[in-house]
């Protein structure tokens, strides 16, 4: 028995000339943390409404279990929506809130009072069930919202953007607390986010998404490790772009030399791109004697972080930018200051080498 919940086959919708989703297929596991993730104005959020049935397709289908859903209206497809606004009832407790959807389909009051208090206490809302949207915060607002969703036991949860009415200290803890309800609850969530860092930490499995369309599908570690284009590479985290041409065994770099990569798959006299995460590089005043790739640079700017430094240089011949990330305990063996001269270098399995 196949694994997979929902399908989108295809998937295609044009506003005029505007191709906001162009061809797009990627199916969801039962069970699995989703995420869309991608700039403004990538198409994730028209995505999960055509998933959702607000939007209709201009091409491509959904299948839900195998069988075709792409014409149902939202009331008949198992899923649910919670918009980024939450649209609780201001004139409601939060107790009414989340039993409204149930007697809407004329559940029973002894139903509604034992799924409504079961939801409530997975949700840490029962010291609040009396209480109206007004008199909680951010972060309460949302477990409201949340559990509306929830008691009403869809297949799939679509969440737009959940967290990005919070400030940065509540938006971690709540990522940790969705996953954690995703988990006990036991069915599938799609988050679409802008927030890279949101999606590394919650979700399975991750669509980066660019002008409508899947730039690469992957889990997170591999997103960051082995991002498949510059787009992939640029967006999720910070990294050190290098140019250079492919020789043999490596990188030719104008005005460094030659730097040990992995050009397995390319041809000798392509132009490349050498990457490399800030945190990978290790700064030394000397050449380390066993270097694989080192690059010579000036230090132009100093960013103090907290938990660590974010020093940024440029290479002493050809104008390269490189940004280095060092933990506050190296920092403190070895001050750093703008205009000295250190060796960038870095294991030749931590780059990656992609193609302009």
């Amino acid at each position: 028995m196949s694994n997979i919940l929902l399908q989108a086959l295809g998937l295609s919708k044009h506003f005029n000339r505007v191709r906001a989703v162009d061809n797009v297929s990627v199916d969801f596991a039962n069970q699995e943390f989703f995420a869309l993730l991608g700039p403004s104005g990538c198409g994730k959020t028209t995505l999960l409404r055509l998933l959702a049935g607000f939007e209709s397709p201009s091409a491509g289908q959904i299948l839900l279990d195998n069988k075709d859903i792409t014409n149902l209206c939202p009331a008949h497809r198992p899923l649910n929506l919670m918009f980024q606004t939450y649209a609780l009832f201001p004139h409601m407790s939060v107790w009414q809130n989340i039993a409204y959807g149930l007697e809407m389909e004329n559940c029973t009051k002894m139903e509604i009072r034992e799924r409504v208090g079961q939801i409530v206490d997975m949700t840490q809302l029962t010291d609040y069930a009396q209480r109206k949207p007004a008199s909680l915060s951010g972060g309460q607002r949302q477990r409201v919202a949340l559990a509306r969703a929830l008691v009403k036991r869809p297949r799939m949860l679509l969440l737009d953007e959940p967290l990005a009415a919070l400030d940065k200290q509540l938006r971690t803890q709540m990522q940790l607390e969705l996953k954690r309800m995703q988990h006990e609850i036991g069915i599938t969530f799609l988050v679409v986010t802008h927030d890279q860092e949101e999606a590394l930490v919650m979700a399975d499995r991750v669509a980066v998404m660019n002008r409508g369309r899947v730039e690469q599908l992957a889990t997170p570690h591999v997103l960051y490790e082995r991002p498949r284009n510059r787009f992939v590479a640029g967006f999720i985290g910070a990294m050190n772009f290098i140019p250079g041409r492919v020789v043999e065994h490596g990188i030719e770099i104008a005005g460094n030399g030659f730097i040990s990569a992995r050009t397995d798959d390319l041809t000798i006299g392509d132009d490349v791109w050498l990457t490399v995460r800030p945190e990978r590089i290790l700064l030394t005043v000397e050449r380390p004697a066993q270097a694989e790739a080192a690059i010579e640079a000036a230090v132009f700017d100093i960013a103090y972080l907290g938990q660590d430094l974010k020093v940024h240089l440029k290479s002493k011949a050809g104008s390269i930018d490189i940004e280095v990330r060092v933990t506050s305990t190296e920092a403190e063996r070895n001050r750093f200051f703008p205009g000295q001269t250190l060796w960038c270098s870095w294991p030749a399995n931590q780059a990656s080498v992609l193609t302009c």
